[in-house]
């Protein structure tokens, strides 16, 4: 725990929270972000960045004032011209790629997390040579057991620290049966970003930040270093995105720990 209070330096946005306004008006809802207090964004590379090419989508960060420390890809940019995706990531500023989950095959195969995790140590190792780091997202169903293994736990053990990094989002952790506090604390030094996400009290969906019963000053409070760390809000259900951004950002923007 720290001596003093402390609060998010940086406070940023993971796109797919608001994806149904950036389909429709893409540098006006960034203007938007921008003025809800956001700084930073996360690029859904996997959406084609919402029909922008990479040089548009640079130009609008610049004109914006705004960072994209990291983008989600899909697993199949490691297979197939990845000096050009490294080459795309550096043009946007990213220090990230991240991919946020894998192909269907893995969902009884234990084999197959096997594979993509020797797939991302190879892709991780060009990636380090290029400035960058590969890094992977959790999802609940990454929890659920095959064969009597978690294959999350599997995938962290056969991935190098070396060459992969790891995002933990809070709330899918927690959706899945896990506990970020726990992972965390197990591998304080794999994790480099994180998606702040609330939970209901069943433990069955995202909510509102503040509004659930994940416990946000215990968990950033046991971050190290963690102004080094792109921290961003990621809510996938809401009636009204937009608003349920503002408020999270506010939220984040408040909080003490």
């Amino acid at each position: 725990m720290r001596g003093r209070q402390a609060s998010l330096d940086r406070i940023g946005l993971e796109l797919y929270s608001v994806r149904d306004a950036m389909r429709a008006d893409p540098d006006g809802t960034l203007a938007k972000v921008r003025d809800m207090g956001y700084a930073d964004l996360e690029l859904l590379w996997s959406f084609n960045n919402f029909g922008r090419t990479p040089q548009q989508v640079r130009e609008t960060l610049k004109a914006l004032g705004l960072r994209a420390p990291s983008a989600h890809i899909a697993p199949e940019t490691l297979l197939k011209n990845w000096d050009q995706s490294l080459d795309t990531a550096n043009l946007l500023g990213h220090q990230y790629l991240i991919v946020p989950s894998l192909p269907s095959d893995t969902n009884k195969s234990l084999d197959r997390w096997r594979a993509w995790a020797d797939t991302f140590n190879k892709a991780g190792e060009a990636a380090r040579k290029a400035g960058l780091w590969l890094a992977f997202h959790n999802e609940p169903d990454h929890q659920h057991a095959i064969d009597g293994k978690i294959p999350y736990d599997l995938f962290v053990e056969h991935t190098d620290p070396a060459f992969v990094r790891l995002q933990l989002d809070v709330g899918n952790m927690m959706v899945g049966g896990g506990d970020p506090h726990a992972y965390l604390a197990a591998h304080a030094d794999r994790y480099w970003s994180f998606h702040l996400k609330d939970v209901s009290s069943d433990r069955k969906h995202d909510t509102e930040l503040g509004t659930g019963v994940f416990d946000f000053k215990k968990f950033l409070s046991s971050v190290k270093d963690l102004a080094r760390k792109p921290c961003y809000v990621e809510q996938e259900r809401s009636p009204d995105p937009l608003a349920s951004a503002r408020r999270n950002c506010g939220y984040l923007r408040a909080l003490r720990f």
